[in-house]
């Protein structure tokens, strides 16, 4: 019964995260400037999948299933992707002010991308992902020497981020004024602010795995990021190679956000606010935390998608100033906090 008891609340829990996560993905695909029944939404499923025949408008099929399931979904995968990266990263470098966005990673995954897109880096060889996986990689590289000469400590971490972020930024503005066309230059800047509107499902096909492959690597390496809630060397003494286990989930983090990137743009805060709204609600064990994270950015991606595209009528908003207006003042918050322990 002991060993019976923990293995029916752990199904439980799962059960109860599914439920949560579907019922965001339904009211995705429903709530928008055309309202459509939440009805409709399980018969257009039904026909998609299995052919089942019901009679409905071809417009709110349309809308349904090519235009608002494929950017609930999308948005779920970024969502939990960012803040399974937000996650690894203040694990790992014990600083509760990392992610991916402040870090520079995103930034530097946005040069990758844009590089490969309008300059051709690669000849063809390079995709999109790529790139920014590559420029990902080379952005962390970067804030990691910066921050080890600067010295140890929160400081220089976040200041070594946020110079990573300006110089890749910066990178990002010199090769779409130099190299591109005034569209390709409206349609990037319109990304870089993180853009779902030219989501569809082929891009499910990317993120999804993306998303999900993260998750079963982190869980994997709950226990490692347990341990390094002591640091590196008590993780060292319990037996845990260190050098591997920086290597796997930080590539593992640089691959979610060059995946995420070059779908949707760079997205901010996210990998932030989610990781900490997770801590209060199920404590730091990795175990339980990583999914909880995951399940609350997807959560969040979704309704924050919602307000974008009905916040102003018959306008649709960059989805990263939405996660920014949010993002924003519980990072003063996280701030405020630490200054008042120190």
């Amino acid at each position: 019964m002991s060993r019976a008891a923990p293995s029916i609340g752990r199904a439980g829990a799962a059960f109860a995260a599914l439920v949560v996560l579907f019922a965001a993905l339904w009211f995705g695909a429903a709530i928008g400037e055309t309202a459509i029944p939440f009805s409709t939404v399980v018969q257009t499923i039904a026909n998609r999948l299995w052919d089942a025949g019901y009679p409905l408008e071809p417009i709110d099929e349309g809308i349904v299933w090519s235009y608002r399931l494929s950017r609930a979904v999308v948005a779920a995968s970024c969502g939990a992707a960012l803040a399974l990266c937000g996650v690894v990263l203040q694990s790992l470098l014990r600083n509760p002010l990392a992610d991916p966005y402040i870090l520079g990673i995103s930034a530097g995954a946005s040069t990758g991308a844009v590089g490969v897109a309008i300059l051709g880096i690669g000849a063809g060889f390079l995709t999109m992902p790529l790139g920014a996986f590559l420029g990902a990689v080379v952005a962390f590289a970067l804030v990691s020497v910066l921050a080890l000469k600067a010295g140890r400590g929160t400081a220089a971490i976040i200041l070594a981020g946020v110079a990573g972020s300006q110089l890749f930024n910066a990178l990002t503005s010199f090769i779409v004024t130099k190299a591109a066309t005034a569209e390709q230059a409206r349609g990037i800047m319109f990304w870089l602010l993180g853009n779902l509107s030219g989501v569809r499902w082929p891009d499910a096909w990317l993120a999804v795995p993306a998303a999900l492959a993260g998750l079963v690597v982190c869980l994997l390496h709950a226990r490692a990021l347990d341990a390094f809630a002591f640091g590196s060397e008590s993780a060292a003494s319990l037996g845990i190679s260190v050098r591997r286990t920086y290597l796997v989930l930080v590539g593992t983090a640089a691959m979610m956000t060059a995946a995420m990137v070059s779908i949707v743009g760079s997205i901010g805060f996210v990998g932030l606010v989610i990781p900490h709204a997770a801590r209060i609600l199920v404590g730091v064990r990795h175990g339980v935390l990583l999914p909880a994270s995951a399940l609350g950015g997807a959560v969040f991606m979704i309704f924050a998608d919602i307000l974008s595209r009905t916040l102003i009528p018959g306008q649709v908003l960059p989805i990263g100033v939405i996660t920014a207006l949010v993002g924003a003042p519980a990072f003063a918050l996280i701030l405020g906090q630490r200054r008042t322990r120190a």
